[in-house]
């Protein structure tokens, strides 16, 4: 009788089944569950001395940098190198590190690992906006950077349609009567070594106005082997709009598209 009386209080039909245990896949691959830890508090005076429970899920940290969190890397390593001239007269050593770390955090998710083979990005012009190439002491005198010269922009160009070249530009202007303003200008070739690495070959200079030229004539070659790029260049990073490299001097160069 009282097997009649559930059956017509809840039909086959309602009947909920007990669902089976099986693992959650996505594509091919399974997706482990993500472990919890049930706490107990206190039971509080229900008659049916039933109980209340968190359920706190365990989370373990993680170093992976992926999209937005790729744009934060990058909006914290422009706030890190504003101010500091490109890190030419020097930096100090925990603002380098600083930056080091912020690099290598970008060049673990390099979204082109093989540049030489997309140079297309590559294409274009440049800005320095920061380097590891110092100018400093006797260097920083003999060149006239301390009183009456200044350093403008670092320019770089790249056109991959004129056999492999890039035009450097390094812009100066000295105050005196009235600014000067010229620009030191130095062209290289450049050839494939690997999928991410060129090698660099100087091939001219030139200072313009000739005014520029008398002030660093008797230190040109000084002027010339600390912008010289030859040697061979790592691309480490690569996006639409900022370029990382390493050189063969162990230089490291961060470049913004202009």
């Amino acid at each position: 009788m009282a097997a009649e009386l559930l059956n017509s209080l809840f039909p086959a039909s309602h009947h909920v089944a007990a669902k089976p245990k099986f693992p959650i896949t996505k594509g091919s691959k399974s997706i482990s569950a993500i472990p919890v830890q049930i706490k107990s508090s206190p039971i509080r005076g229900h008659a049916s001395g039933s109980g209340r429970f968190s359920i706190q899920a365990e989370s373990q940290s993680s170093n992976v940098v992926d999209g937005e969190e790729v744009t934060d890397v990058k909006t914290d390593l422009y706030q890190t190198i504003e101010g500091i001239n490109r890190g030419i007269f020097g930096i100090p050593s925990a603002k380098k590190a600083e930056i080091e770390n912020l690099v290598k955090l970008l060049e673990s998710h390099n979204p082109t690992p093989e540049p030489t083979e997309n140079l297309d990005k590559v294409n274009g012009r440049w800005k320095l906006v920061y380097s590891t190439v110092t100018i400093l002491g006797s260097k920083r005198t003999k060149l006239g950077l301390r009183d009456f010269v200044t350093l403008g922009d670092f320019l770089q160009t790249i056109d991959v349609d004129k056999q492999g070249k890039a035009f450097n530009v390094i812009n100066f202007s000295v105050r005196g009567l009235k600014i000067l303003t010229g620009e030191l200008s130095i062209v290289a070739s450049y050839k494939i070594a690997s999928k991410s690495r060129v090698d660099i070959k100087f091939e001219s200079s030139t200072i313009e106005p000739y005014q520029l030229m008398n002030i660093f004539r008797k230190n040109y070659d000084l002027l010339l082997a600390i912008f010289n790029p030859e040697g061979w260049l790592e691309i480490t990073y690569l996006d639409e709009g900022l370029r990382i490299g390493r050189d063969d001097k162990g230089n490291l160069f961060i470049l913004e598209r202009t």
